[in-house]
């Protein structure tokens, strides 16, 4: 039980009534805040929490001025974050610095109106005079859904508002609406606890069949996909045949672009060698660049497909059905379904990832989530599974219909899922443990992915991708070259010239510690460059056997590699890149999330310990069963 903060009497100089704009994170609230206040915000944070409070002054009908204050996005009265908790805090009066309101604007999605009805039904038990802003109309009316808003008004007993914010629709009619309820006088109850969230749920159901005239049929056929794409049996299945094609895709359809920038890069290493005498700025172009960023850079197709299928599931409402679907997966570890989507999003890069885990409520579970989310097969990681499977699985087919190396690609990211999901058993139950968190999620309607959002999504991560190739790859790359090319061998040198080298000897240095694990010392000295990205360790591998071959020699990595590792090795290699610790940026990334080193350098020492466990038994199991 919470108690409700009396109004405080005015002073003599009487300030403007503040107003709170309340509703779900994805309601069109901040669509409507700016139709309302055009250029008149101001941005800073609560006192004493980094949470972002943004006020515009508004003008009402009469000509008198209201305070506006954007809330933070909530489900209910109960906070599960600390966004919701401000919300309830400055509902309640109890947030320090901030007035009591005077009245309240709730925008709710005509689209989903009972989920948020839930949060609508709770604030009006506050008693403070309300406006409804029913946002999103033209979006209902577009799905053929038909809502009677003057009954909606009579059930909640308070003005509703058919508004489209981001056309400015209805604001004229919202203001007039909310001056009017300004000048009634609050009611606050003497003591308020949020309703249970079934009844609240039963009521917001009622209402809402009450006030549907017309259903719409896309909103129909949303719920017969629903009936079989979220089926406790058929919807984790439908999902793994969507994730298995999609890999496999990734191979079969990037194969004919792949070769066209593979012959790209022998010819101009080809000319390289036409053109420049032998010495120094051609090893550095043939060897550094093109040998080292080109073997990078070959596998943006196979990139651009997995995203294209990424975009595509996203844009058509799916990802977040199979957020839910994995929830079931999640609580069985003690997470829940809220963590899919960070998750999700790591298999692009952790580092998007793991700064999208502030919207998870939990802070034990935020954590968990942030330490497996390097375990995620992240787009990096693609390229070395690319190169090694190319080099050791053959081409060919299972049954005449199932691709193998697509297979196998298929295989290190389930590898990577369920070893994120032991590792977070283990944390949950360890380092991390606490109550198993509950889940809310809203179910948008499907529809079409707009082709245009596609295309700009593929853009800025081609985008991305190359300028990581040009900056942090090349420079990685130019550095490993020179480090591999110096010292010269001696003139009775008897050995491939790079071992010679100060990074030969760094790779014969650690070769003793990664030797029982199936390593040679050329994949030593790639697992130190690789720490600055993923990627680099096929540039590092390019480099080196680059260095070894003969000037007049283009043959790719994938070849050099097939006659130079047996396979055991490079299985065990695969191993390690599907736990090994992800990239530097990804560690700092940790350390500013969580507020110190403690955590960054766990998650390095406890996934340095699962990469070497993995590529140890996967090398004597191969090497026992082969």
């Amino acid at each position: 039980m919470a108690d409700v903060a009396t109004k405080p009497a005015a002073p003599a100089t009487q300030r403007a009534p503040l107003v709170a704009l309340v509703g779900h994170p994805n309601a069109g609230k901040t669509s409507l805040f700016n139709a309302l206040s055009g250029a008149r915000q101001k941005v800073g944070n609560y006192p004493g929490v980094t949470v972002e409070r943004k006020t515009a002054e508004v003008l009402l009908p009469s000509g008198a001025k209201a305070e506006l204050i954007d809330l933070p996005g909530a489900y209910g009265l109960v906070p599960r974050s600390l966004d919701e908790t401000v919300t309830r805090d400055t509902l309640l009066g109890k947030q320090p610095g901030e007035r009591l309101p005077d009245a309240v604007l709730l925008v709710t999605d005509a689209t989903n109106l009972s989920a948020h009805l839930r949060l609508a039904l709770d604030v009006l038990r506050l008693g403070i005079p309300a406006v409804m802003a029913l946002n999103r109309m033209d979006m209902a009316t577009r799905d053929g859904l038909v809502l009677d808003s003057a009954e909606l008004a009579r059930q909640l007993g308070i003005p509703v508002v058919e508004t489209v914010a981001v056309r400015k629709r209805g604001i004229a009619s919202l203001l007039e609406c909310l001056e009017a309820q300004l000048a009634t006088k609050p009611a606050p109850v003497a003591a308020f606890a949020p309703a249970p969230p079934r009844e609240l749920g039963r009521e917001a159901r009622r209402i809402t069949r009450a006030v549907t005239r017309i259903e719409g049929e896309r909103r129909r056929a949303t719920r017969a996909a629903d009936r079989i794409l979220l089926h406790p049996v058929a919807g984790p299945i439908i999902l793994a045949a969507l994730l298995f094609f999609m890999f496999q895709a990734v191979f079969s359809w990037a194969e004919a672009p792949m070769g066209w920038i593979e012959e790209l890069i022998a010819w101009l290493q080809g000319h390289v060698t036409a053109w420049l005498p032998e010495g120094f700025v051609r090893s550095f172009l043939n060897d550094g660049i093109l040998a080292g960023v080109g073997s990078v850079i070959v596998f943006l197709p196979q990139i651009l497909i997995l995203f294209t299928f990424i975009l595509i599931l996203e844009g058509s409402g799916y990802m977040v059905r199979a957020a839910f679907l994995m929830d079931r997966l999640m609580a069985s570890v003690g997470l829940n379904g809220s963590a899919f989507i960070p998750l999700l999003s790591s298999f692009a890069c952790a580092i998007p990832g793991i700064m999208a885990t502030r919207t998870i409520p939990d802070a034990r579970d935020r954590l968990t989530t942030i330490l497996i989310a390097p375990l995620m097969t992240c787009s990096a990681r693609l390229p070395v599974y690319a190169v090694i499977i190319a080099a050791f699985i053959p081409a060919e087919k299972l049954w005449g219909l199932v691709g193998l190396q697509g297979l196998v690609l298929f295989i290190l990211y389930i590898a990577g899922i369920l070893g994120a999901m032991a590792a977070a058993l283990f944390l949950r139950r360890t380092v991390t443990k606490g109550p198993k968190p509950t889940f809310l999620m809203e179910m948008p309607a499907y529809q079409l992915p707009v082709l245009r959002d596609i295309l700009v999504g593929l853009w800025l991560r081609a985008g991305a991708f190359l300028k990581r190739a040009g900056t942090i790859i090349m420079g990685v790359t130019i550095a490993l070259w020179l480090l591999a090319s110096y010292p010269a061998p001696p003139a009775d040198a008897d050995r491939p010239a790079v071992e010679y080298s100060i990074a030969g000897r760094i790779g014969h240095a650690i070769e003793p510690l990664v030797r029982p694990i199936g390593f040679n010392h050329e994949i030593a000295m790639s697992l130190l460059p690789a720490m600055a990205a993923r990627e680099v360790a096929v540039a590092a591998l390019a480099t080196i056997y680059s260095l070894d071959a003969d000037d007049e020699d283009t043959t790719g990595l994938v070849d050099r590699l097939r006659g130079s590792w047996p396979l055991p090795t490079a299985l065990a290699f695969l191993a390690w890149f599907v736990f090994a610790p992800q990239c530097l940026s990804t560690l700092a990334v940790v350390r500013r999330e969580t507020g110190g080193w403690k955590w960054p350098l766990f998650m390095f020492g406890y996934l340095m310990v699962m990469a070497y466990a993995a590529a140890g038994v996967t090398y004597w199991a191969a090497k026992a069963l082969l």
